[in-house]
């Protein structure tokens, strides 16, 4: 039998996202946004596979985990907007994801902070 090395919080998680209130509201969720949202904000038409809880702290409660908010995002692995970039943006605040003109698409990243002189 594999180990699982997640904590007790992710072991929770997962649990809920296999009920069927979940994939219900997955389901909706793609089929009312169904391209991934930060393929859009990079110039990029691009399919979403996964219903993402934009805010993670609203997973922490079961009645938080199921209202959301939620946004529609990719796994495509030439983005892998949903298992990279995001992630990434949990971790050190910002997306470091570029658009079609070559400039960050994240509002909160380091270039975009006019007080820091990049522009």
């Amino acid at each position: 039998m594999r180990r699982d090395d997640r904590s007790e919080q992710a072991l929770a998680w997962r649990k809920m996202y296999g009920t069927r209130r979940w994939k219900a509201l997955r389901l909706a969720q793609l089929a009312e946004h169904s391209l991934c949202a930060m393929c859009e904000k990079a110039g990029r038409i691009t399919a979403a596979t996964v219903c993402d809880h934009i805010d993670k702290a609203s997973k922490n409660t079961e009645q938080g985990f199921f209202a959301g908010p939620f946004q529609s995002l990719c796994d495509d692995p030439r983005y892998r907007c949903h298992s990279s970039t995001k992630q990434q943006q949990e971790t050190i605040g910002y997306s470091t994801a570029v658009g079609a003109d070559g400039l960050p698409v994240d509002s909160n990243h380091p270039w975009n902070d006019v007080k820091g002189g990049c522009k």
